[in-house]
C-alpha cells in the first residue's frame, strides 16, 4: 500500500489550479447538481461519441441556449465534459458521477443531506458543537432524529451508511461464524440490515440489537416481514450514558461502523464496558474504515470529508480514525487484537479482540 499525503509533488502550475478549484468550489458543485439535475449530462451521455451540440441538448430538455451554454461550459473547466468540433462529449469523470454507484451514493448524500449546514463548519469546530444540524433539529445529535429526517435529506443520509457497510457483510460473516455464535450483541444495529445478514448465514444464532429508542423503532419496522426476525430483539441503550454496562452472555459482540460516532474518550469508555461484559472466549468484533489503510487517494479523501460530516451534523467530536490511533484506544480498554484484516469491502478494516 502506498503511503499517502507524505509529499508535495505538484508543480506551481498543477497546484494554483487546484487552489483556484477549492476557490470556487461552491460554484463547481452548485453547477454539477445542475449539469445533473436537469438532464444536461444525461444527454450528453447518450449522444456518445458524436457529442451534442448546445442548441440540441436545449431543445431536447426544453432549457434557454442560456443556461445549457454557460453550464455546459462551466463542465468544460470542471472535467466533466470535452469539446470538439462544437460538439459536447462527456469525460471518464462525467461518466463514473453518472454510473459509478459510490460516486452517486456520495454525491446525492452531499447533495441533499450536508450542502446547506456545511456553512456551519467553522462554528462546529470552534464550539465542539454540530451546529450544521441546527438545519433540521435543535438535538444535540443527529442520532435522534435519524427516522424522522425529511427527504430527499433521509434517504440520501441512509443510502450513504448503508452502502459502504453492506459491502462488508458477505467478507465478514464467514469470520465471525468461523466459531459457533449463538448470542450476537450488535451495538447501534441501526435498521436490523447486519443482523439480518447473520440469521440468514446461520440458523442457530440469536442478536440482540442495542439502540435508541427511535432506531429500534426503525429496526422493528425494518424487520417485520424478513425471515429470521423471531431471532432479533433490540434493548434501548444509550452508548453515551455513564452508568449501565453491556449484557453479558455474548458470544460475539459486534460494532460496525459505530465507534467513529464517539469520540476517543467515549470510545475509550464504551471499549472498557464491552471488556467487562466479555468472557474469556468472547471476541469483539470492530468493523471501520481508516483513511491511512486505503489504497487509493479517492478512498482516503472520501473518509477524510466523512470526519468532517461528523465535525458538522452528527456530534460535533468525532471522527473517522487513523489505524493507530484507534489501535491504542483499544488497548488502553483493556483489550487486545487477536487479528486485523484491511481491504474489505469498500475500503473497511475488521479489528477482533479479545480481553487483554
Amino acid at each position: 500500500m502506498a503511503e499517502l499525503y507524505t509529499s508535495d509533488t505538484k508543480s506551481a502550475l498543477e497546484a494554483i489550479t487546484d487552489a483556484h478549484k477549492i476557490a470556487f468550489a461552491p460554484y463547481i458543485f452548485q453547477a454539477t447538481v445542475a449539469l445533473d439535475g436537469l438532464g444536461i449530462l444525461g444527454a450528453v451521455d447518450q449522444a456518445k461519441e458524436e457529442g451534442v451540440s448546445v442548441d440540441k441538448v436545449a431543445q431536447q430538455l426544453g432549457l434557454s441556449r442560456y443556461g445549457v451554454s454557460v453550464l455546459l461550459d462551466a463542465g468544460l473547466s470542471i472535467g466533466l465534459v470535452y469539446k470538439q468540433g462544437g460538439a459536447f462529449k462527456l469525460t471518464k469523470a462525467g461518466h463514473f458521477l453518472l454510473h459509478d454507484q459510490m460516486t452517486r451514493v456520495n454525491f446525492e448524500f452531499s447533495r441533499d443531506f450536508s450542502y446547506r449546514g456545511l456553512e456551519k463548519l467553522m462554528s462546529s469546530i470552534q464550539t465542539g458543537v454540530p451546529e450544521g444540524l441546527k438545519e433540521y433539529s435543535e438535538e444535540k445529535t443527529i442520532y435522534p432524529i435519524l427516522s424522522s429526517l425529511p427527504e430527499p435529506a433521509k434517504a440520501s443520509w441512509f443510502n450513504f451508511d448503508h452502502y459502504f457497510s453492506d459491502s462488508a457483510f458477505p467478507e465478514v460473516l464467514p469470520i465471525i461464524f468461523e466459531q459457533p455464535v449463538k448470542r450476537l450483541l450488535d451495538c447501534g444495529g441501526n435498521t436490523g440490515k447486519f443482523a439480518l445478514s447473520c440469521v440468514a448465514y446461520d440458523e442457530n444464532v440469536n442478536v440482540t440489537i442495542l439502540d435508541l429508542p427511535q432506531q429500534l423503532a426503525l429496526m422493528k419496522e425494518n424487520i417485520a416481514n424478513k425471515t429470521g426476525k423471531d431471532r432479533i430483539d433490540g434493548q434501548p441503550y444509550n452508548f453515551l450514558a455513564l452508568e449501565g454496562g453491556l449484557p453479558e452472555g455474548a458470544d460475539v459482540i459486534w460494532m460496525s461502523q459505530f465507534l467513529d460516532c464517539f469520540s476517543e474518550e467515549e470510545i475509550e469508555r464504551i471499549l472498557k464496558k464491552a471488556a467487562a461484559a466479555m468472557s474469556d472466549s468472547t471476541r469483539l468484533c470492530i468493523l471501520e474504515t481508516f483513511w491511512d489503510r486505503q489504497n487509493y487517494e479517492a478512498a482516503a479523501l472520501s473518509i477524510n470529508c466523512t470526519s468532517l460530516y461528523f465535525s458538522c451534523f452528527a456530534n460535533g467530536n468525532s471522527r473517522m480514525y487513523e489505524s493507530d490511533v484507534f489501535k491504542n484506544i483499544v488497548q488502553r480498554a483493556g483489550l487486545t487484537i487477536d487479528k486485523s484484516i484491511d481491504h474489505i469491502g469498500k475500503g473497511h478494516s475488521l479489528v477482533v479482540c479479545r480481553k487483554a
